[in-house]
């Protein structure tokens, strides 16, 4: 690719809420990839990710997917897990104050985290760095300076913080660190590139570049994703609102759940979570656009390059076998978990013991919705008693096979 294409490939699927800063970071991107070509150097880039969760899902992989990109076209990649960050908790996207991790906690999550960032990142390719390798040794001097770039107005500025206050919750000093922190891995790193969401617009856009500068380096350029909505195509993507798709599901149910994402969600998923360029997107949305592809057809191919990126092409080839048999011939899949059908059990428990429930609101929810079926018959009472082995069906993707004990 040319400058340009590197360009318009790199600023694919960014979001910063006002065009006019869009533009200004693109000529950013522009001149700082000019002058590293002209010198012969890849950029430095890097995502910084706090582990506070093992398990991650696809809305976890757009940032990184941009680190790949950037690792296609032969750039420095730094992937830097906040084993320090991680003990305060990130509050750009939340309203009340997060729980604080202990360091056993955080080297947990931390081990399998960078792991499962391999599904997208070429690991002979990506540093692993720990900010706790330079913020662990800042003095409280050296604090203050970097403090001393900022305003308390600033930080009241933050939406999640003015609600706080506004509402008279607490907002607690040390949140106010967490940006000054990040604001100097970046500087730490000698970043010419900082990839990361739309949550992390302040920390980002003001506090890293504002640090930098503050320390005689350059500003960091900010690549700012756009989130990803959840299979409800509405609500970014979220395990506690059940609308995820976790990145170590099987083949069947990944494929399943990208094609419950509504239709006007596609084009958010194409930039965000695919391996597809700026060209081939646009071919496709012209298709969609004059009626030359139906939309099924789109999000199937959208399906299969999902399920090929966590599993293989020949696992996606399966799961569309799969998925077209039992959701749009009616059949049921040819492997299922079984379930030990217990004396005495009424359908809420086993609904709930079998895993094909949350809770046992979310067992009469699906019951009232006639949403339940064993052997295709709707069961409706939660607490009659099981009528016996067979398949159990719950909404269009959940099976299990119940079997007596």
């Amino acid at each position: 690719m040319n400058i340009e294409e590197q360009v318009e490939y790199l600023m694919q699927g960014t979001q910063y809420g006002d065009e006019t800063l869009k533009r200004n970071m693109a000529a950013e991107l522009r001149e700082r990839l000019t002058e590293a070509q002209k010198a012969g150097r890849p950029l430095r880039i890097y995502l910084g990710v706090d582990p506070r969760t093992s398990d991650l899902h696809l809305g976890h992989t757009v940032p990184m997917r941009k680190l790949r990109q950037f690792q296609e076209l032969g750039h420095e990649i730094i992937f830097l897990i906040g084993n320090y960050t991680s003990l305060i908790g990130d509050p750009s996207d939340k309203d009340k104050l997060r729980p604080q991790l202990t360091p056993e906690d955080v080297a947990h999550n931390a081990q399998t985290y960078a792991s499962q960032a391999y599904k997208v990142l070429d690991p002979s390719k990506t540093q692993i760095q720990y900010n706790a390798t330079w913020l662990s040794k800042l003095t409280f001097a050296e604090l203050i300076h970097l403090a001393s770039n900022f305003t308390i107005q600033q930080f009241l500025t933050r939406e999640n913080f003015r609600k706080r206050f506004d509402a008279g919750d607490p907002v607690y000093l040390h949140e106010t660190f967490y940006a000054l922190m990040q604001g100097y891995d970046a500087y730490a790193l000698r970043a010419d590139v900082q990839v990361g969401g739309t949550d992390q617009m302040f920390n980002i856009m003001t506090a890293a570049r504002k640090i930098m500068i503050a320390m005689g380096e350059k500003p960091n350029i900010a690549i700012i994703n756009d989130i990803l909505p959840g299979t409800d195509g509405e609500i970014k993507m979220s395990k506690s609102l059940g609308n995820h798709i976790p990145i170590f599901s099987t083949p069947e149910d990944m494929y399943g759940k990208v094609m419950s994402v509504p239709d006007k969600a596609m084009p958010q998923y194409f930039r965000l979570v695919t391996r597809w360029t700026p060209p081939e997107i646009a071919d496709l949305e012209k298709g969609l656009a004059d009626g030359s592809v139906h939309p099924r057809d789109v999000k199937m191919k959208l399906a299969r390059e999902i399920v090929s990126i966590y599993h293989s092409p020949e696992d996606a080839a399966h799961a569309e076998g799969e998925f077209i048999r039992v959701f749009q011939k009616g059949d049921v899949p040819e492997d299922m978990p079984e379930y030990t059908l217990q004396p005495g059990q009424k359908v809420l428990d086993v609904l709930v013991s079998g895993g094909m429930v949350a809770s046992n609101s979310d067992a009469r929810r699906m019951l009232q919705q006639n949403a339940v079926k064993l052997d295709g018959n709707l069961l409706t009472e939660p607490f009659q008693e099981f009528p016996g082995p067979g398949v159990l069906q719950v909404g269009k993707r959940k099976f299990v096979r119940v079997v007596n004990a």
